[in-house]
């Protein structure tokens, strides 16, 4: 066997060095060129700090001067783990084996090679002397991307000779070789930001290297204490093209295909990824304007983009920092693969796990201060974003309106344990130490890496079905051979369609969000419809947006990566939604518009999860105060609604919201603290409850002695009137109390009063012509019945101009947004040929918007209900009169400034 094996007198012997390319999906556009160092500078070990090759000795081979170049132990150990239990284990290799790996033999694994590297071990142990040995590894051992030998790292990452090394950057760079891909300096390796378990290798060695009696204990505590990532020199990356995502496919290069550094710096192999170049740039460009404008007036140097095609996983754009030259602000790590908060845009993995056990949009929450009880014993009591209380809400209004009392209800229904196993099948890798979350888990409490996030939305886009990420589209060898092509992986249902559907339909539901973000937000796209949401986390340290269509989903992050808090108000909508909205403009520009797929009718049927359960409509007796019933009168009949107050508890099982009521709700340990913020609630806001209604009476039918009788005592019958305004006196004999007199024509009010004594002015409309007209006079009493009588005038004025103006509010009114809806008046003189009056507002730009609108209007004085949902600022309002004809005629015009 050992006949065929290499000359060991003959190390690093190399074919010519072929670099590695990396293209985007076309493969045309060369993102990035990895090559070997091809100015390798070889040093002496007599040259180095004695503490330099002992840091490597005292982590990699603490008997490399006992042993014959193999640790028996060592080899023990690995078959038994191996064989046992099927696992690779490292840390089994000595200096001397791993000089044969790295310099001789290549990185197949196979028991072949193993037995080479053994021999070859033992052979050159023969033919070399220990410090021989030791300086050929050094000068050989790959330290991370084109960087091989210890020189060549201590110039790349410290930018100073070896023989400068003070003990603390040597036991960095002794921790870099047992896996540099995973253990970047920059805080680019594989799997994100590891700089921390750098660290702790790094101190790991100090440790070991003071308990093999290299250096002492204070040595080591001293070291320790410095600071050595803020040695780390800026990275000279020469000609680079979406650098966060090169550096993420060189990392999949090595942790998923197994190709090592020296593979990628010499075998010449092609790699095509997922990226869209066209789309990468629009979101560097996002991205980098976004936090130069956005950034100095919200406190934030940094933002990161992830865009997905949710119909295969693959990447097309990843922006892991605003600028990954600017070492000031640690650009060069990838945020898009670091953990961080995600506030609520967590909320709607909640929400769509409660879709799937029965909730639905329609499923009434109260949105009330409320004391959680918790495992632990201390009380939780969330608050709304701006401390306000706002009753009884939809499920539809709570995650649109982010509100957060709400959503920890929410989850409290569907269970932390149930929405992590959720999570997990969503992808997220972050969430794994189920210890650590609680109830506020659904308003961001566990970190979650902006990929996995936007991947998650991706399943959202996509009717529920999700596909892993991917971002390598072929891998090819330097003949143009393929050894790796991507194919459409399978998908995994993560969330049944119909409530994905119904998700969907809530987070593109702009008129949902609108009382909270208002009707024009960033959260929408010009002409197309799209789901979105936002979070932002306590104390303003990160601010979110994700957000889709049904063929691009992307998520946004902004912050800063030392976790110091942004300018209080900067909010995910205000500082990552306008990056959001801009990438999503422009990536979607000249695409055709998609549409969501409108969701199923809901199937359940109890009026909480229908949001009906807050109100009762009843027709009550007038005269008795009681339910009406089969005999009441139709006169006496009147609708009346009565509110109900309970939390959802009160009428669900939580496990099992479509099934019975719980009959006896207190046994749920939230159900008192639920039920008594309720009911505070009500008696502070004086909202109306009841939990009983009034048992039903009757009277009997009205007869004619019953209804009143009405006299016009003034003016006389035929009389003839010269003006078109004037009274009309009345007297009038009824059983029961008068409390209103009218006077109408064909219908119309004219006039009304609800004094005595009884005088009702009215004006005539325009409409009716001179001549004779019957007008009709009618009194009411208390119990409904009615009674009239005809006058006759003759009409001898002319007919005057339509008066068409806004009672109510009078000109350069100031009103606040919270006072809205407000209750606009507006006088039209004539009804008689009126089909509707509609409500105009007017901005200072010159749009202009209905805001209200009334079908044929009985009175002169039309009330109109206004709600108003844009900017503070100066507008105008008028009216605008529709005849029968569709014929428009404007009224007088009203100036209103409105204020926060």
């Amino acid at each position: 066997f050992s006949r065929d094996l290499p000359d060991p007198n003959t190390l690093i012997t190399q074919d010519l060095a072929q670099s590695t390319k990396i293209y985007d999906r076309t493969g045309t556009v060369l993102l990035y060129e990895i090559h070997g160092d091809q100015n390798r500078t070889l040093v002496q070990l007599s040259d180095l700090p004695k503490y330099v090759p002992e840091a490597s000795i005292a982590i990699e081979d603490k008997t490399f001067y006992q042993n014959n170049g193999i640790s028996i132990p060592g080899l023990i150990r690995a078959v038994i783990v191996n064989t046992l239990e099927g696992k690779k284990i490292q840390g089994t290799s000595t200096i001397t084996q791993q000089l044969v790996k790295n310099a001789i033999l290549t990185n197949e694994r196979s028991l072949t090679r193993k037995l080479k590297e053994i021999l070859l071990s033992l052979q050159i142990q023969q033919v070399y002397t220990k410090d021989q040995i030791l300086q050929m590894y050094l000068n050989d051992i790959p330290y991370g991307s084109d960087i091989y030998g210890i020189e060549s790292a201590s110039e790349s990452y410290f930018g100073k000779p070896a023989k400068d090394l003070t003990l603390d950057e040597a036991a960095l760079l002794a921790a870099l070789p047992q896996a540099p891909a995973l253990y970047s300096p920059y805080g680019d390796g594989a799997y994100g930001d590891n700089r921390a378990s750098l660290v702790a290798r790094q101190q790991y060695i100090l440790d070991q290297m003071a308990q093999q009696g290299y250096i002492t204990k204070q040595q080591a505590d001293d070291a320790k204490k410095v600071d050595v990532l803020k040695k780390i020199v800026p990275k000279n990356l020469g000609n680079i093209k979406a650098p966060h995502f090169v550096m993420y496919i060189r990392s999949l290069l090595q942790s998923q295909y197994g190709l090592s550094d020296t593979d990628l710096d010499t075998k010449g192999y092609k790699v095509t990824t997922t990226l869209d170049w066209p789309k990468q740039q629009i979101a560097q460009n996002a991205v980098t304007s976004g936090v130069a404008t956005l950034g100095p007036k919200n406190n934030f140097t940094n933002g990161a983009l992830v865009s997905i095609d949710p119909k295969t996983g693959q990447i097309l754009a990843m922006v892991g920092s605003a600028n990954f030259f600017d070492d000031a602000h640690d650009g060069q790590v990838n945020v898009a693969l670091s953990p961080r908060q995600p506030g609520s845009s967590f909320k709607p993995i909640v929400y769509s796990a409660a879709f799937a056990k029965g909730y639905t949009p329609e499923t009434t929450l109260w949105d009330v201060n409320t004391v959680f009880k918790t495992d632990t014993g201390t009380d939780y009591n969330p608050k709304d974003y701006d401390l306000k209380e706002r009753g009884p809400v939809s499920v539809r209004q709570a995650l649109q309106g982010s509100l957060n009392i709400p959503a920890v209800k929410m989850l409290y229904l569907v269970g932390v344990s149930r929405v992590l196993d959720y999570a997990q099948t969503l992808g997220y890798t972050t969430l794994n130490d189920r210890s650590r979350f609680g109830l506020s888990l659904v308003l961001g409490g566990g970190e979650v890496k902006l990929l996995e996030h936007t991947n998650a939305y991706a399943a959202f886009a996509n009717d529920g079905e999700q596909f892993p990420t991917s971002a390598i589209l072929s891998i090819q060898d330097a003949s143009g051979a393929y050894i790796q092509q991507w194919k459409q992986p399978d998908a995994k249902q993560v969330l049944d369609k119909d409530s994905d559907l119904r998700l969907t339909d809530v987070l593109s539901d702009n008129n949902a969000r609108a009382y909270i973000f208002g009707a024009k937000n960033y959260l929408t796209l010009p002409g197309r419809p799209v789901a979105a949401k936002t979070g932002t986390t306590n104390n303003y340290r990160d601010a979110w947006t994700l957000g889709y269509t049904p063929s691009l989903v992307t998520g946004v992050w902004v912050g800063n990566n030392d976790n110091s808090e942004m300018k209080l108000g900067a909010d995910g909508s205000e500082v990552a939604a306008p990056i959001w909205q801009s990438f999503m403009k422009q990536a979607l520009a000249n695409t055709p518009v998609e549409t969501f797929e409108t969701p199923p009718p809901t199937d359940a049927t109890k009026p909480v999860l229908l949001g009906k359960d807050t109100s009762v409509t009843v027709n009550i007796d007038i005269a008795t105060g009681q339910l009406a019933t089969t005999d009441t009168p139709a006169v006496r009949i009147q609708q009346q609604v009565y509110h109900v107050a309970h939390d959802i508890l009160y009428y669900v099982d939580k496990d099992d919201p479509r099934g019975p009521p719980p009959t006896d709700p207190t046994q749920d340990p939230q159900y008192a603290n639920w039920e008594a913020a309720v009911q505070t609630w009500v008696q502070r806001t004086g909202w109306n409850s009841t939990t009983t209604l009034p048992v039903g009476l009757s009277l009997p039918n009205p007869t004619t002695v019953d209804q009143p009788v009405v006299t016009v005592t003034d003016p006389r019958s035929n009389a003839t009137w010269n003006a078109r305004s004037g009274n009309i006196s009345v007297s009038v004999s009824s059983t029961r109390p008068i409390i209103r007199m009218e006077a109408s024509y064909q219908g119309m009010i004219l006039g009304d009063t609800t004094a005595q004594p009884w005088v009702i002015p009215i004006h005539l409309p325009t409409s009716l012509d001179k001549g004779y007209h019957d007008i009709t006079v009618t009194a009411y009493d208390d119990l409904g019945y009615q009674g009239s009588t005809t006058l006759t005038l003759n009409v001898n004025a002319a007919p005057e101009p339509l008066i068409l103006r806004i009672l109510q509010p009078v000109n350069d009114t100031s009103i606040k947004t919270s006072a809205f809806p407000v209750q606009v008046v507006v006088e039209c003189s004539d009804l008689t040929q009126t089909s509707r009056v509609d409500l105009y507002l007017q901005s200072q730009d010159g749009s202009t918007v209905l805001v209200a609108s009334t079908n044929a209007p009985k009175r002169t004085e039309v009330p109109m209900t206004w709600t108003f949902t844009g900017d503070p600022g100066t507008y105008t309002i008028f009216p605008v009169m529709v005849d029968q004809n569709g014929n428009n005629t404007s009224g007088d015009r009203t100036t209103v400034t409105i204020t926060k």
